[in-house]
Formats: structure tokens, C-alpha cells, sequence
């Protein structure tokens, strides 16, 4: 096997790889006994049809895309190993087949992104907005009372049904008389005031007591997943089986002990008032490292070729759709409950993708700027650090952790270096937003804050009722191969060459 490479204009280049004709041959032979189990000739017995026969009546080209597929992907893997040493290829190849014929050398070439070079902005000495890391009393108190609620114990009771109650009900759900698909349930727990169910169902059962048998009448909202039922007004039969109710421990020594690992109230505050503090100082720690990268990509030019940015959307989705196989959904479930596919949620996902690839090469350029590396001292520090966060031997570290991948262990260790080179030499600023809040507060304003997306902060938070819908159930709530002949074939993920920034963990 040979090849060369082709510089293209705009990152891009080309690798043109030839496979002998003897390899293609073998290819074509592994391609007949693959599928002559399948092909039917009259006269001969089911996968006893001769190789010559078969090329006769179909022609010798029957047996060729099945030979590329089989040549390709090894082909390019041992191109790869070879090009690196010269190139920085960063995307999954683009595969084209140059020529294919018997007797000859089979050759295809394989259109990849190079990293493009960037022109980098001022690094040191960005200016960003101090964070305030103070621990107000509210706060303290609201972790408390969040670790009270917890530590409740539920009860059942012998009375009205009340807001915060958990009753357990049978329910079942009409439209127009006929009940739905999914809308029935029994012995059913639900928190009243928790609005898990649509319009003002949990409102109606406030007041209702123990196996009382009762209509609750709502309308579904437009947007409900159930397109049959969305806008829909319904009625739900219920009975009530159960009224339970949270107690509350008194805040006191006995809370305390109940709930941590101190004896005293007062202990155990200040351990609340630390935590929040660690928190606050690692999320402003997080804040400032951000808004100093954003700051050095916005004076950087940074041109990404299309095919780099296209092969890391779809890593970002593979990783996102391995996150939600974690949490017991497949990603085309997830698909059919928000009613999204992999095209629109890769067109969602582009802007974080493009973010991703910017900060790598800044802090990429920023370490080749000042010379950092990773010293067989970071490493060590590296491995002693995972081995106390995951308890783990440091030997077994080095087996899974370095090994193989020593290269791409210590890029991450430059990357955070980068990091933490930038970080510490940003110049800090008070915020602005003091005098904007000030006059919200004054108009008797509070402005909602944007909500989170899902798939681009490293979460997979598929909602319950996603599962539930799956499960067949529209419960009362609110809505909410490697390609080669002819396509893309992806390196193996040991060539990915994706060392993950910590920016993003």
C-alpha cells in the first residue's frame, strides 16, 4: 500500500491511497464467500455457485463495492498512522474511489480538515468581571431547609387533603367520553403542588379526603406530546387511597447529627456555610476561566473548516446519545419525544461544537505561545490526583489512563496548564450589573433567567414523562457503519485525536 497527500486550500488536504492489485483481489474473493451463501443459480446447489459463474451472469464488478468496504477502513487506518506524522488531520475522512478495476491497484482518496492555524489575540492580562463567591444567611438557610425536606418522614393522615400532601389515587382519563391510551393509573403517588400533572388536576384533589371518588376536569395543553390529545379538554375519574404528609425534624443537635456528621446545629451550619462557599469559589473559579477564553477567541482569528466542524457535532451527539443509554434511553427515543431528529439536533448543537474547537486552539496556541509541556512531574501530580479521586492504584492508572494514550494524557495535562495560565493572569473587574439590579429592583422586576439547553453542558436530562410516553402511558402531564465506497469513514476513536479540554468538565 502507498499513498500521498494532496495540500488543498482552506485546512483541507487529500490523502490518494493506492491498494495492490493482489490485495484487491483478495478483497473480492472474501466479498464472494461473504455472499455466496445468498445467491441462487439454477443448476447448482444454495452457496455452491462458482465465483466465475456468478461474475459471468452479473458482471466482475458484482463483488466490488462489497471489496472496497472491506479494503477501505484498514487502508485508511494505516494512511492515517502514516499522514499524522506530517499533518494535523482533524475530521473523519471524506471518501471518494479514484479506481476500481481487476488486475490493477484499487485507489481511492480520502478528503480531510486540517487543525487550521489561528491568529492569536491578546492572552494575558484579559479583563473580566469579578464573580461574587460571598455566602449570604439566605443561602445557608435554603440548603438547610433543602436537607429538612429530604430528612422528612411521611405519614399518613386522617384528614383533608392539603397542599405538599402525597396522595396515592386510581385515575383514569376521558375525552369525549372514550378513554385514552395511557391515561390510566393505579395506586398512583403524587406530590400535590409538585405540577407533575397538567392544567389544575392537582389543585381539584385539594380538600378531597381518604376514598373519596371524584371528577377532576382539565384541558391539555396545545403543545402536549400526545398530538391526539393537545388542546383536548378531558375528565379523570379518581379515587383517593391514601393522604400522606411530610414531618418535619425540629433544626436543631438531634437534626444535625440525623443528617451529617456533627453533633451540633451549629457545627453542622458552618460545614453548610463551607460547602456553599467551595462551590461558589470553584463556579466563580469556572466563570472567570470562561469569560477569559471568550475573550482571547473574540480578539483571535479563527477560521474552522466545515468538516472539522461537521465531525465534531457528530461526536457531540454520540457522546450525548451514550449519556442518555446511561440513563435508560436510546437516542431515537428521545428523538420521538421531543419530536426532534439527528439533522435538527446537530443544527443545535453547531454553536457549541464551533465554541469546543475555539477554546482547544487557543489553548493550544497559547501553550505553544509560552512554551508550556507536561513534565514527568505533572504527570506524576496527574495520576496521584486520579488515583485519590477515584481510589484507585496508581499502576492501574498508568495501565488505563496513560499507557497507549501517554500522548493525549499529557495534551490535557498542557491544555489545563493553558488553562490555568490564562486564568491566573486575567485581571478581574467589578460587574456592571450592580446599578441594572438596583433599578429592577426598583421597578419590582426580576428578569427570568435563560434557560439551561440540554446535550451542550455535558447533561443528558431527559424529562420522566419522556420514558413514560414510551412506556405507552400519557399520564395527566405537561408536556414538554462506517460508510466507505460511498460516504465517511470515521478514523477509530483511538485516532480521534480528542483530547477533551477541561473547560468543559
Amino acid at each position: 500500500m502507498g499513498f500521498k497527500i494532496e495540500k488543498l486550500e482552506g485546512s483541507m488536504a487529500k490523502l490518494i491511497i493506492d491498494v495492490s492489485a493482489e490485495e484487491f483481489e483478495a478483497a473480492c474473493e472474501k466479498a464472494y464467500q461473504r455472499n455466496k451463501k445468498r445467491i441462487s443459480v439454477p443448476g447448482f446447489r444454495a452457496g455452491k455457485v462458482p465465483r466465475k459463474v456468478v461474475e459471468k451472469m452479473y458482471g466482475k464488478e458484482v463483488f466490488y463495492e462489497d471489496a472496497a468496504n472491506i479494503i477501505i477502513p484498514d487502508a485508511y487506518e494505516k494512511a492515517y498512522d502514516e499522514a499524522i506524522k506530517e499533518i494535523e488531520i482533524a475530521s473523519a475522512p471524506k471518501i471518494d474511489v479514484v479506481d476500481m478495476e481487476a488486475g490493477k491497484p484499487f485507489v481511492f482518496s480520502a478528503e480531510v480538515a486540517l487543525k487550521p492555524e489561528i491568529k492569536l489575540g491578546k492572552y494575558k492580562g484579559v479583563e473580566v468581571e469579578k464573580i461574587e463567591t460571598e455566602v449570604t444567611e439566605d443561602e445557608i438557610s435554603e440548603a438547610i431547609e433543602k436537607e429538612r425536606q429530604n430528612a422528612a418522614r411521611i405519614v399518613a393522615v386522617d384528614r383533608a387533603v392539603k397542599q405538599g400532601d402525597t396522595v396515592t389515587i386510581d385515575f383514569e382519563g376521558f375525552v369525549d367520553g372514550v378513554a385514552f391510551e395511557g391515561g390510566k393509573g393505579e395506586n398512583y403517588n403524587l406530590e400535590i403542588g409538585s405540577h407533575s400533572f397538567i392544567d389544575t388536576f392537582e389543585d381539584q384533589i385539594v380538600g378531597k379526603n381518604k376514598d373519596d371518588e371524584f371528577d377532576v376536569n382539565v384541558t391539555f395543553p396545545e403543545n402536549y406530546q400526545a398530538a391526539e390529545l393537545a388542546g383536548k379538554p378531558a375528565v379523570f375519574k379518581v379515587k383517593i387511597h391514601e393522604i400522606k404528609e411530610k414531618q418535619l425534624a425540629e433544626l436543631d443537635d438531634d437534626f444535625a447529627s440525623d443528617v451529617s456528621s456533627y453533633d451540633t446545629f451549629a457545627e453542622y451550619k458552618e460545614s453548610v456555610k463551607k460547602n456553599l462557599s467551595d462551590k461558589k469559589a470553584d463556579g466563580a473559579k469556572k466563570q472567570k476561566e470562561d469569560a477569559a477564553v471568550n475573550a482571547i477567541i473574540e480578539d483571535s482569528e479563527i477560521d474552522i473548516p466545515e468538516m472539522m466542524l461537521k465531525t465534531t457535532q457528530r461526536e457531540m451527539l454520540d457522546e450525548f446519545a451514550q449519556r442518555l443509554k446511561y440513563q435508560g434511553m436510546n437516542i431515537d427515543q428521545y428523538f420521538k419525544y421531543t419530536g426532534m431528529n439527528a439533522e435538527t439536533m446537530m443544527d443545535q448543537i453547531k454553536p457549541q461544537a464551533e465554541q469546543k474547537i475555539k477554546t482547544q486552539l487557543v489553548l493550544e496556541a497559547v501553550a505553544k505561545a509560552e512554551k508550556i509541556e507536561a513534565t514527568e512531574s505533572d504527570v506524576e501530580a496527574e495520576i496521584n490526583k486520579i488515583a485519590e479521586e477515584y481510589h484507585m492504584e496508581k499502576d492501574k492508572i498508568k495501565e488505563t489512563f496513560v499507557g497507549e494514550r501517554e500522548d493525549l494524557f499529557k495534551k490535557d495535562i498542557v491544555m489545563q496548564k493553558a488553562l490555568d495560565f490564562i486564568r491566573d493572569n486575567a485581571k478581574e473587574k467589578a460587574a456592571k450589573a450592580k446599578k441594572a439590579a438596583k433599578e429592577e429592583a426598583a421597578d419590582g422586576e426580576a428578569k427570568p433567567k435563560k434557560a439551561a439547553k440540554e446535550a451542550t453542558d455535558g447533561e443528558a436530562k431527559p424529562k420522566k414523562a419522556a420514558k413514560e410516553a414510551e412506556d405507552g402511558e400519557a399520564k395527566p402531564k405537561k408536556a414538554a457503519k462506517e460508510e466507505t465506497a460511498d460516504g465517511e469513514a470515521k478514523p477509530k476513536k483511538t485516532r480521534a485525536k480528542k483530547a477533551e479540554e477541561k473547560t468543559e468538565e
